[in-house]
């Protein structure tokens, strides 16, 4: 399986790893530390040294109860920072759900359109089905980032998240977009309770029965943090177990801040799955 980007077709044979770049001073566990153009860009760097296969740049935190930013801001956090990292040799990919920042992005050479509200934002669809050969990840959300967590979802939240994916994906296939292209993230920690959450994991492969490659974003989420009583500082170990199992559920990328320790990780259960379960 490929997945199908601006630049590059990504060969999903073995997980990839995804490295987190926070251009913002309010993310919730490394808000501030990459907030400038060259920090980031020295982060970008730093996570390619670490064996990222791809980068994920965002200028607006969607941690529960966050204020959005202005267009203005967003796009002067990013661009910057976008313009000297597709330079880098791999694929990048932008977390925005504003159709402006998109096009801009797209334009600039960003390879891959990361939305957590899967482009039902007015104009979103329209910026990913108007370009040749972007890949896409849709990301599944209960409610908005301000009150997501004040109401979760009820109920299974399994079979509501693949019926969303699976609809925001027809809506772009009917407008041409290749299956090639588009990618599902179960939107972990938005508007999920923590049981959902774990529920998302442990039944993860129901949702790859319409063939499209998952992306897992588990990296220091709070529901790591209930179950192990770690601060959102303290979460990198549960992170790093967390990607393993659920690249062990079927997972073809994961999206992650600690990426040395995640690449370490998956090495060793890449060497056991040469082996096969069933050799001594």
């Amino acid at each position: 399986m490929h997945w199908q980007t601006a630049r590059f077709a990504l060969d999903l044979a073995r997980p990839l790893v995804m490295g987190i770049v926070n251009v913002t001073p309010d993310s919730f566990s490394d808000g501030g530390q990459f907030a400038s153009t060259r920090t980031a860009l020295d982060h970008c760097e730093q996570l390619i040294r670490d064996g990222a296969d791809l980068l994920d740049i965002g200028g607006e935190s969607t941690r529960p109860g966050i204020a959005p930013v202005t267009l203005d801001e967003e796009r002067a956090r990013v661009m910057p920072v976008l313009r000297e990292a597709v330079k880098f040799g791999l694929p990048i990919s932008v977390d925005t759900y504003k159709p402006e920042v998109m096009q801009e992005a797209l334009d600039l050479g960003a390879d891959i359109i990361n939305d957590v509200w899967a482009l039902q934002r007015p104009g979103a669809l329209d910026v990913v089905a108007g370009h040749a050969t972007c890949g896409v990840c849709l990301m599944h959300m209960h409610g908005e980032p301000r009150t997501m967590q004040r109401a979760p979802m009820q109920g299974d939240a399994v079979p509501q998240v693949r019926d969303f994916l699976r609809e925001r994906s027809e809506a772009l296939r009917r407008r041409g977009v290749s299956v090639s292209r588009i990618t599902w993230d179960p939107g972990i920690g938005f508007g999920k309770t923590v049981e959902q959450n774990f529920a998302l994991l442990a039944r993860q492969r129901d949702l790859l029965h319409d063939g499209y490659p998952l992306l897992a974003g588990w990296s220091r989420k709070s529901s790591l943090g209930k179950v192990t009583g770690a601060g959102p500082h303290e979460r990198m170990l549960p992170s790093v177990v967390t990607a393993v199992l659920a690249v062990e559920k079927g997972a073809s990328i994961v999206r992650v801040h600690d990426v040395r320790e995640t690449v370490a990780a998956l090495k060793v259960w890449s060497a056991m799955q040469e082996q096969g379960e069933g050799r001594t």
